[in-house]
């Protein structure tokens, strides 16, 4: 059994060493340059006089909070990112997880 791996070992080993020696790959060429893009800008329409305060994430807007004067203050989310603005009197979206336990180990 010893001779038989010996032999097995031997014929993978010269197989190896038969091989050729790769070639180095040429360095990639540089990529071209990019433009600068500016950033859009964000213009939804609200009162003058409103209060508005902006929640950045990664530098997109994803939520404003308008604070009308005299009134409450309600939110404009963009939850898809794609500038599509969903109004919403609270943040508090009504889901209720049921949080009772299952299952308890000891």
């Amino acid at each position: 059994m010893r001779r038989m791996a010996v032999f097995i070992f031997m014929c993978a080993a010269g197989a190896a060493l038969a091989q050729d020696k790769l070639q180095d790959f040429p360095e990639p060429p540089p990529p071209p340059p990019m433009p600068e893009a500016d950033e859009p800008a964000v213009r939804i329409p609200v009162p003058e006089q409103a209060k508005v305060e902006e929640v950045r994430d990664g530098g997109r807007v994803v939520m404003l909070k308008v604070t009308p004067p005299g009134g409450q203050p309600y939110y404009l989310i963009d939850t898809t990112g794609n500038g599509n603005w969903m109004r919403r009197d609270a943040l508090d979206d009504g889901v209720r997880v049921p949080m009772w336990p299952i299952y308890t180990f000891e």
